[in-house]
């Protein structure tokens, strides 16, 4: 796996330090409130993880698995839940929890989806911000770092299913998926 790899854009080291930062902000922003963080699987299961141990105040987690990729490299535009919330959201301050904020368009139609179920408040807390890519007219709440316009892979983000393993973020080489 390793040799698929052109660069290493964030170490395990940094992005614990990130998820460290990333914890103590939501944990002072929600200290006292009725905290449920959604993550969105696949993807942002490692980081959820370790996100919520990084928080210091009581919360709850549901998963929701939501798609636009199929097996691609790039959004096809098309939202479609594969598996809803196992629990109510309304009157819950929600913190939506995603790998990487990239075209925009699949947290753009869930956070209208979850925004009808009558939360509290709902922000949304990414790993990753590509800015460059974004197509729909959002920003996370809490970022932890913004990465250039390439195929990251690791911690959670995959090629085809693959590369979710791998303990830091890299570049997958174009050779591979091209």
């Amino acid at each position: 796996m390793r040799n698929d790899i052109s660069e290493i854009l964030i170490s395990e080291d940094e992005l614990k330090n990130i998820v460290a930062r990333l914890g103590e902000e939501i944990s002072r922003d929600y200290e006292g409130k009725n905290l449920i963080l959604i993550s969105v699987l696949k993807g942002s299961v490692i980081f959820m993880a370790d996100l919520m141990r990084a928080i210091k105040i009581p919360c709850k987690i549901d998963f929701m698995a939501v798609s636009s990729y199929g097996s691609g490299t790039k959004t096809s535009g098309e939202v479609k839940i594969i598996k809803d919330l196992t629990e109510s959201i309304e009157g819950a301050d929600v913190v939506i929890v995603e790998d990487i904020l990239d075209s925009g368009v699949t947290l753009s139609y869930l956070k209208k989806l979850l925004l009808a179920r009558n939360p509290a408040s709902i922000r949304i807390c990414t790993l990753l911000d590509k800015p460059e890519r974004r197509k729909a007219d959002i920003t996370a709440d809490y970022a932890g770092t913004t990465i250039p316009d390439a195929f990251a892979v690791g911690y959670g983000l995959d090629y085809d299913e693959k590369y979710r393993n791998l303990s830091f973020i890299g570049v997958l080489k174009p050779s591979v998926y091209q």
